[in-house]
């Protein structure tokens, strides 16, 4: 796949602002603004006053879960939390499900709506080993130049309960993991002060980022989420943690929770949502009045948990919307700041945006306003990656990834 050196994009509305033009470069954006001249041997793509966005970024998803594209799975699954963390463990190990082929597929899914960087939970448990981790690694060898893949290595059956399973999580970091994954100190492990002071060693040793999944409801929610805010601290790991779900903070007093949120904005700990209909959330609005990056994610995607899911990040801009209340055109803003600029921000995806010198990763479509696009998810016209065109209309060119 070879890239050109240039591409010239005309007439479109970054973000819905006056239309312009916008020059690419060596895979990065080289200018913006009106009437720019075409380089000898530059690609030219004309918009006609498209709106354009940048990259859509996927907070929170499991790509080495998957299922899609392969027949649908019948889901009887009980309904507590570790009903769905048993059966998922032995229907993958009873069925060789292939976490590479599985993880790529739905990547290229991704990419082709417009994800251009991604975070994704790989399951690290004593019964599968590395398995799963080594699939999404080749995932992401094979996309590297056009989807950017940070991997969290994650002991979805807990960090305690099966013992070996932190030398596991230590190995991963060492193969190749970006994030350390952590689960319910309280109420998956049993024991939230050995639980966070096993994972905080480990992120410490290996000098990694930590993102941990913290279902726990209320007081013990927000016990959890203490214990996490004091190891970041005492470690100086600010800016280096996330808490995805904190369903916690849906179900506090404000008097309980915001004081939470202020030491969450001030260590710099951002706040991961699928926002779930289901569930208490976090509240949108007080998190990001207190500071705190809020980033929006699916969760898995058409799996042994939930036959839910789409690798379209607007759609879970618009999931947000709705379940934030969310009906002014402002407000919708926000909704897609969420898989956007508080994404990039919340993951640590550098050079992310519509300035000269961010990367190059670019979605045109067919919307008057951001509130519209997030609205009506209009079929993507364009999917720039890297500098490169990876996807019309909704599907990847023939020669966008690697065969």
């Amino acid at each position: 796949m070879s890239m050109p050196s240039s591409l010239l994009l005309r007439n479109v509305r970054p973000l819905g602002a006056a239309p312009l033009d916008v020059l690419v470069q060596d895979g990065r954006l080289a200018a913006l603004g009106p009437a720019l001249q075409a380089p000898n041997g530059c690609a030219v793509e004309e918009g006609g006053g498209a709106l354009l966005l940048p990259g859509l970024v996927e907070g929170h998803t499991h790509l080495d879960k998957t299922m899609w594209g392969m027949d649908w799975y019948r889901n009887e699954v009980g309904t507590r939390l570790i009903d769905r963390i048993d059966n998922e463990r032995a229907f993958r190990h009873a069925s060789g499900h292939d976490a590479g082929a599985q993880s790529l597929a739905l990547a290229k899914a991704f990419l082709a709506l417009g994800t251009t960087r991604l975070r994704t939970h790989v399951d690290i448990d004593t019964q599968a080993g590395l398995r799963h981790l080594d699939g999404v690694l080749r995932t992401r060898s094979v996309l590297r130049d056009v989807q950017q893949i940070q991997i969290v290595a994650f002991p979805q059956s807990g960090l305690l309960q099966r013992p070996g399973t932190d030398a596991l999580l230590d190995q991963a970091m060492a193969a190749g993991a970006d994030v350390l994954g952590g689960l319910d100190p309280c109420a998956i492990d049993g024991d939230p002060v050995r639980s966070l002071d096993t994972l905080f060693g480990i992120a410490e040793r290996r000098a990694c980022p930590i993102d941990i999944h913290l279902h726990e409801p209320g007081a013990m929610g927000a016990f959890s989420l203490e214990r996490i805010l004091e190891r970041t601290a005492a470690l100086g790991m600010q800016g280096r943690v996330a808490i995805s779900h904190g369903f916690c903070l849906g179900d506090l007093p404000a008097n309980e929770r915001d004081p939470l949120l202020a030491r969450m904005a001030a260590l710099g700990v951002a706040l991961i949502t699928s926002a779930p209909p289901s569930r208490s959330v976090p509240p949108l609005m007080a998190c990001r009045q207190a500071g705190v990056t809020v980033l929006g994610g699916n969760d898995g995607i058409r799996d042994t948990w939930s036959p839910y899911g789409n690798p379209d990040m607007l759609e879970r801009a618009m999931l947000i919307g709705l379940r934030y209340n969310l009906r002014r055109d402002d407000e919708l803003d926000v909704a897609l700041d969420c898989v956007t600029e508080a994404g990039a921000r919340g993951c640590g995806f550098g050079a992310y945006g519509l300035a000269p010198g961010c990367r190059a990763d670019l979605v045109l479509l067919d919307a008057q306003t951001v509130a519209e696009a997030v609205v009506a998810r209009p079929v993507r016209r364009l999917v720039v990656a890297g500098g490169r065109i990876v996807a019309r209309n909704g599907e990847l060119l023939p020669d966008a990834v690697p065969a």
